[in-house]
């Protein structure tokens, strides 16, 4: 587990190294929105350029707005992010930020959601879902068509995520207090995954040379051929080979992630 925090131009100029010294291992950056228009977030490139100075780990999360209900919507969306992030590298993952929809039209912005990371991972992204727990996941998504398929970060306040049971970081406080940053409100969070493991053996601008941990050698050296168990997901076989779903689901040829069968044999 390591500390990271999200950050926007709220925050104002940021000291990041001190950040680190204080123990923050790493950020995600608001790369822009639909919320207001079509926008680059103000401060997006100086927070990138001196998080990167300061050697932390960078992630970078989009924030859809209120008509974002499509897949189409969802497509149009992940390219605008792309256009902002191109030519950077991010050892996190990039996130779709699901707030603005109203509650209640869930098949609408689960299709939007889908379209949005179905594009990102085309592009070589390494990408996952934000949404608080109960506000987010319960009452504006349908959280089956996604759980397993991407990487969840999930909000919530005073206690542990409860309806969301399988998720990689926990946004736990919007008060903290962290040295560099003179806004008394930032977010804070707990990753309990080592992306920078996987997402720097070839995405998110990594050539697939560049990962902070080399993966086992017979990794490296031998295909894998693992037989799912009773009660194995995706999700949990990927996180063991440290690879994705959308890895296994395109080289094993999978229709749909959420249905596999005990005996069934995987290529690693």
């Amino acid at each position: 587990m390591f500390k990271v925090i999200d950050v926007s131009h709220w925050q104002g100029n940021i000291d990041f190294n001190k950040v680190k010294q204080s123990g923050i291992k790493g950020v995600i950056i608001k790369a822009g929105g639909s919320d207001a228009g079509f926008y680059t977030d103000s401060q997006f490139n100086n927070n990138y350029l001196k998080a990167s100075s300061a050697g932390l780990h960078i992630g970078a999360y989009y924030f859809v707005g209120k008509n974002c209900l499509s897949t189409e919507d969802g497509k149009a969306d992940a390219q605008r992010f792309i256009n902002i992030i191109k030519g950077k590298k991010f050892d996190l993952p990039v996130y779709i930020d699901v707030e603005a929809q109203s509650s209640g039209q869930n098949d609408k912005v689960t299709d939007s959601i889908i379209g949005f990371c179905d594009e990102m991972e085309k592009n070589g992204y390494f990408v996952g879902v934000y949404a608080s727990d109960l506000s987010g996941f319960k009452d504006r998504i349908n959280l089956s068509r996604i759980q397993g398929r991407y990487t969840l970060w999930v909000a919530r306040y005073g206690s542990k995520p409860t309806y969301v049971k399988d998720y990689d970081i926990w946004q736990y406080a919007d008060n903290g207090k962290v040295p560099g940053i003179n806004d008394n409100f930032v977010d804070m969070n707990e990753c309990y995954r080592d992306f920078p493991s996987i997402i720097k053996n070839g995405f998110n601008g990594y050539s697939g040379n560049g990962q902070a941990k080399e993966p086992q050698e017979t990794q490296k050296t031998k295909e894998i051929i693992y037989t799912i168990k009773a009660g194995d997901t995706l999700s949990a076989i990927a996180k063991k080979y440290n690879t994705t779903v959308s890895a296994l689901v395109s080289k094993n040829g999978i229709k749909n992630p959420n249905l596999i069968y005990a005996g069934q044999t995987l290529r690693i």
